[in-house]
């Protein structure tokens, strides 16, 4: 997997940080990639490769390529083409995307190692984003926990920024539920009569893993 632009967000700092052990804690994880990722039946999205479904509020698209105005906005086209759905406001150029990354055999997961995971890469951030609009109006959010159905260990974390003259707010939600590691990229517009970020909330509430038993 690849680091994510995001805008400015490098995802990669996750994949060599995740606390280890000696000895093996899972089997190895075997993704069938000749499955399609899922389908999409409306506003639902319900997947096959991977097991975990969401849908789209209303006025929202759901989808399982990337729309074009993404590139436009700073992402990086390798890091889009990973991720398995895009949930975005055609209007606001508000989205997200979800992407499911497999856990070696050896990698264990609490809530406080989510968060500290989460937090780490927020110094980072905030450098590349100064970088890439200037420091005025920079904000760091707090750490979050986030309840996701289905998952057990999930953390939340955000930037805001002000970028030609809409205020923006950039975040990332990691999370593990056995065995794949999740990440949850968005950016969400919160220009005056926006409601992108109570859309947010929705998405998350409709996101669920399901059981694979």
């Amino acid at each position: 997997m690849s680091a994510k632009k995001m805008l400015f967000i490098p995802v990669v700092f996750f994949l060599i940080m995740v606390v280890g052990c000696a000895t093996s804690v899972r089997d190895a994880v075997k993704i069938d990639t000749s499955l399609p990722v899922g389908k999409i039946e409306g506003n639902q999205f319900t997947g096959i490769r991977y097991p975990f479904n969401v849908s789209a509020p209303p006025n929202w698209t759901i989808s399982m390529t990337y729309p074009s105005f993404m590139v436009d906005l700073g992402y990086e086209k390798p890091g889009l083409e990973e991720s398995e759905v895009f949930v975005y406001n055609p209007a606001t150029q508000s989205n997200l995307q979800i992407d499911f990354l497999a856990v070696d055999r050896y990698s264990q997961f609490s809530q406080a190692s989510i968060e500290a995971l989460t937090s780490s890469v927020g110094g980072g951030v905030v450098s590349d984003t100064e970088e890439q609009v200037g420091t005025a109006n920079i904000a760091l959010g707090p750490t979050e926990p986030v309840s996701l159905k289905g998952v057990p260990y999930a953390a939340k974390k955000y930037v805001t920024f002000d970028l030609k003259g809409v205020r923006w707010q950039q975040g990332w939600v990691y999370a593990f539920t056995e065995p794949y590691q999740i990440f949850i990229l968005y950016m969400m517009s919160e220009k005056e009569g926006s409601n992108d970020l109570n859309h947010l909330k929705t998405i998350l509430d409709a996101f669920e893993v399901v059981s694979q038993k």
